[in-house]
């Protein structure tokens, strides 16, 4: 049996079936996937995309299959957030902000620098959606602009 291809990434429709994906399975080009409806099908992309809430994988046969981030485990800093936001950043490390906290996923070396800075660091499970890079659509390795220096 020939699976549905997903060759394009479209506007999501309300209710459905969908597909939940944590953060790094959210950045893809291909890809045997199956829907919480039990749904197989292929994803084939003609480049590497960064996919999340909002879109839909646009099947072949016209049906669409919502993209949720999936829930992960996730750390919770809370203190002088823009302080603790900078050392995250100064890191490379995908944040997501809010308010009254910042979110990132698990990870103890992190985890263990952001208490020795003051934060209180709780451990909690989410979905992951961190803030998109000043240069592309939500990552923040991939970028393309014209200035004098290299990333090597």
């Amino acid at each position: 049996m020939t699976l549905p291809r997903a060759t394009g990434i479209v506007p999501a429709d309300a209710g459905g079936d969908y597909v939940a994906l944590d953060y790094e399975a959210r950045l893809i080009r291909r890809k045997r996937l199956q829907s919480v409806g039990g749904l197989g099908f292929l994803v084939d992309l003609p480049e590497v995309v960064s996919v999340g809430s909002g879109e839909a994988f646009q099947l072949d046969d016209g049906r669409r299959i919502r993209i949720e981030p999936a829930a992960e485990p996730l750390l919770r800093v809370e203190g002088d957030l823009a302080r603790l936001a900078w050392h995250i950043g100064n890191r490379h490390t995908p944040c997501r902000i809010e308010a009254d906290a910042l979110y990132i996923r698990e990870d103890h070396v992190l985890r263990q620098m952001l208490e020795q800075l003051g934060a209180r660091v709780t451990a909690v499970t989410g979905p992951f959606s961190p803030e998109g890079g000043a240069y592309g659509h939500g990552r923040t390795f991939g970028h393309s602009h014209d200035h004098g220096h290299s990333h090597a």
